[in-house]
């Protein structure tokens, strides 16, 4: 079976097509088939205010995608820029590696795994941010 598999905690809530799901008491696991579904992990969103460095506001226009208030035609291009300038500021190996798959899942119209990918920036960039906060 191919598609994306949720595993949620107790009580974790989920944005699925514009549509708020509160998981029960238990863990449990989604395997969600329905291709281009709208689907975003509520703990992981970053509200329009905290979307104030680059990755976090990269972060914030895949979350814009998947929670379906803006288009993958308008979200993708923009995306793809941010991208490309966060290569201009993330130089090492490592994070490099992370933006290429972060751009392979986009070209692939795999948003969740973009966030994903690019949610694993977030403590390097509070790193380099706590370094030089220019």
């Amino acid at each position: 079976m191919t598609g994306l598999v949720l595993k949620l905690s107790p009580r974790e809530r989920i944005l699925i097509n514009g549509a708020v799901i509160e998981n029960g008491d238990r863990r449990s696991r989604l395997n969600i088939i329905t291709p281009n579904a709208h689907i975003l992990r509520l703990k992981d969103a970053i509200h329009p205010d905290d979307a104030n460095t680059p990755v976090r506001r990269v972060c914030y226009i895949t979350q814009l995608v998947l929670s379906g208030d803006i288009s993958p035609d308008e979200g993708t291009p923009q995306i793809a820029q941010g991208l490309q300038q966060l290569s201009d500021v993330f130089r090492d190996a490592e994070h490099l590696r992370r933006m290429q798959s972060a751009a392979q899942f986009l070209a692939a119209g795999q948003f969740y795994q973009v966030l994903k990918s690019l949610r694993t920036l977030l403590p390097m960039e509070s790193e380099l941010l706590e370094r030089d906060p220019k």
